[in-house]
């Protein structure tokens, strides 16, 4: 990065915490400060960073002294400048922060139509009294993705300006994924002696096995849980390794059936091979590698650690996990998980879209039709996470009806080992949050999920 690309976005930041501050002092602001805003912003308008960008807020009397230099300074970035003396007010920033003073839109082409048909829209929501709840939230959203915020900082600026929430801010400690066996001995013992994974928590009828850092999974009795063996296993795991060749050549001296075989080819953004495991849910083994896809996905693996397996050769084991989802509308799946459960996506692979859960657990959607499974009504799988403030997030979700629940409030499992509730994706897919608590049957568990806190999450 070059020298003037480095202060422009130092003046964008500074300009950006301008527009968001609600103590703006616009009486300080010296004149060629606010030019090198704009100008840098101008910029980054000129470059298709930003679609539209904002100056500071200024008093009538301050844009009158500056609009003849801001007008040659857009000329000079190749964009223009609009005078705005009521800017939109929406819940990205607080309303005191523009209140009685003026802002300069900076774009090009159609922006500036854009955003004047979305304060047209917000003034007939206003009219009509229906300027709330979601038809708020879609106004601040629109606006956002006119200044070119991502949806992870859309959703972080309606955290702080409304009462908008995500899982992230009820305290979201690690994911976990349930899958249904009618022999749960025989699976149990696949995960452990095969896979080499660690049993932290045994309930007779559901056992949990910690996979990555913060990734678990629990092995269902099938007869006693919320779906049967019957059930379309339509469901991925993929196990993230930087041990590929290792796990193939292992796994080739045991009985497991192999799906596809482990073909090493140049210049793929991923490698990998798929097995089944002891009933036909399908586990992928797979290393990213670097490649344009994966510039934002791969600096998260490497700084993850690889879990090692217990009684496996070579120090076998895994450092991250993708439960793939199979759906038939991507783009509104892809709504869902981002403005509504609030993940952030950290690859695009085109027909698959990697958002990342917690630090070593991530969700992948997979286009139904191009994907390993097709959709189906029914499917043998729970997708959870597990929570510091489960009843925050279920009184929130109640309250805004983010997503269809399954029952009307939380339920306390076994001598309050844990407490849960389950919702429904818009597909269709279960949605589990749970919160565990200190107990004999959660000592092991307990002290990975809490750790330096004596295994409690009291």
């Amino acid at each position: 990065m070059n020298h003037k690309l480095i202060s422009s976005c130092f003046v964008c930041l500074s300009a950006i915490v301008l527009v968001s501050c609600s103590n703006t002092n616009s009486t300080r602001e010296d004149s060629a400060y606010v030019l090198g805003g704009i100008g840098a912003f101008g910029e980054m308008v000129n470059a298709g960073v930003k679609k539209l960008a904002l100056s500071a807020p200024l008093s009538s009397a301050e844009m009158d002294n500056i609009m003849e230099e801001a007008s040659r300074v857009a000329e000079q970035n190749h964009v223009k400048v609009y005078r705005e003396p009521d800017l939109l007010v929406t819940d990205l920033f607080p309303a005191e922060a523009t209140k009685g003073k003026e802002v300069l839109l900076i774009y090009q082409g159609s922006t500036k139509e854009e955003y004047l048909q979305l304060k047209e829209d917000t003034r007939k929501l206003i009219e009509a009294g229906l300027y709330t709840g979601k038809a708020r939230e879609a106004i601040a959203r629109r606006m956002g993705r006119l200044l070119g915020y991502p949806p992870q900082k859309i959703n972080k600026l309606l955290a702080a300006n409304s009462s908008f929430r995500t899982l992230n801010d009820f305290g979201l400690r690690a994911s976990n994924l349930f899958l249904y066996y009618n022999d749960l001995e025989k699976a149990s013992d696949f995960y452990s002696k095969t896979l080499g994974m660690q049993l932290v928590a045994d309930y007779t009828m559901a056992k949990i096995f910690r996979m990555t850092s913060d990734s678990y999974l629990i092995l269902v009795d099938a007869k006693k849980g919320m779906h049967t063996a019957e059930e379309p296993k339509t469901v991925a795991l993929a196990l993230i390794t930087d041990q590929l060749d290792e796990w193939y050549a292992y796994l080739k001296t045991t009985d497991v059936k192999i799906k596809y075989d482990y073909n090493l080819k140049p210049n793929r953004a991923h490698d990998g091979f798929v097995i089944y495991d002891t009933e036909g849910y399908l586990l992928e083994f797979e290393r990213f590698n670097a490649h344009p896809e994966n510039e934002n996905f791969l600096p998260q693996l490497d700084q993850l650690n690889t879990i090692t397996g217990a009684n496996l050769p070579n120090g076998l084991g895994f450092k991250a996990t993708i439960t793939w989802l199979y759906y038939k509308d991507m783009v509104a799946m892809e709504n869902f998980y981002q403005e509504v459960m609030g993940l952030t996506r950290v690859a695009d692979q085109g027909w698959a879209k990697i958002y990342k859960g917690s630090e070593s657990g991530y969700v992948g959607l997979v286009d139904e039709r191009r994907g390993m499974h097709s959709f189906t009504e029914k499917k043998a799988v729970n997708i959870s996470f597990i929570m510091d403030d489960l009843d925050g997030w279920f009184k929130y979700v109640k309250g805004n009806q983010s997503f269809a629940l399954r029952e009307d409030s939380v339920s306390t499992g076994p001598e309050s080992t844990y407490r849960a509730f389950v919702g429904y994706d818009p597909e269709g897919y279960y949605f589990e949050f749970d919160t565990f608590y200190k107990h004999a049957d959660n000592t092991l568990l307990m002290e990975f999920l809490y750790p330096g806190n004596n295994g409690s999450n009291q």
